[in-house]
């Protein structure tokens, strides 16, 4: 059976629902990326509707994501994380940070047909989920990644999720100008203001993200600021710093 509840993660009546008939399931690793766009006179954003289809956060405006794949630590990029940006992801983790970094590249590709990284020749035979990235002419790169945040989806989702979200700058990390482009994922991509995003249908943890790219966008070094991490201990929902 399932029952509605409203956490600090979701807003009451939105339709979310936990399972209480099966054990919890394990977060899954994911990444997110949220790319800038700082060629009008207030900042943009990339977002993004999920499917109505979708068990998780159908029909919420969200930014490109998914889950960690395995070969997606073991793609070969032109460049590496930060050494501040890998030690913030690394926090409380077993898996190799730039796996993360790689696969938010990878999913910002299939999700909107955005490439992120360098025209070059791809470095290595790439992984089969990596094959129609490389066949753009492009390779990965991560140094331009910022850590902005860590969010573990509450228990009892029949879906749930442990997801690193990083910032970068589009004009610096994408390879070309080419439009975002819906798919089976994402539609209605548009590149809105942080205020026009936040009337947007929203889940509350990218509400909350969006917070923090705002007071990232007033800092002359956005990775100066702590990265949140957000999830639920014994105790219930707990946000600390990384």
């Amino acid at each position: 059976m399932a029952r509605k509840l409203g956490t600090a993660f979701d807003k009451e009546g939105d339709g979310d629902v936990i399972i209480t008939d099966r054990p919890t399931p394990r977060p899954k690793d994911a990444s997110t990326l949220i790319l800038i766009r700082r060629d009008q006179a207030q900042p943009r954003v990339l977002m993004g509707k999920r499917s109505g289809g979708h068990t998780f956060m159908p029909d919420k405006y969200v930014f490109p994501g998914g889950r960690v794949d395995t070969a997606d630590g073991r793609v070969p990029s032109l460049s590496e994380l930060r050494d501040t940006e890998h030690q913030k992801v690394a926090h409380k983790t077993r898996r190799k940070p730039r796996a993360f970094g790689l696969t938010a590249i990878r999913e910002t590709f299939e999700e909107t047909g955005l490439i992120v990284g360098r025209a070059n020749a791809f470095p290595g035979k790439p992984a089969t989920d990596w094959q129609k990235y490389a066949d753009q002419g492009a390779a990965p790169c991560l140094a331009g990644f910022t850590m902005i945040g860590r969010a573990v989806t509450p228990p009892y989702r029949p879906k749930r999720f442990d997801a690193r979200f990083f910032m970068a700058e589009a004009e610096d990390v994408l390879i070309d100008e080419r439009p975002p482009v819906d798919g089976a994922e994402l539609h209605d991509l548009q590149w809105v203001t942080l205020k026009d995003a936040l009337a947007l249908d929203l889940p509350n943890v990218t509400r909350f993200m969006l917070g923090e790219i705002g007071e990232r966008l007033k800092q002359s070094d956005v990775g100066a600021l702590r990265p949140p991490f957000l999830r639920w201990t014994a105790g219930g929902h707990s946000q600390d710093r990384i």
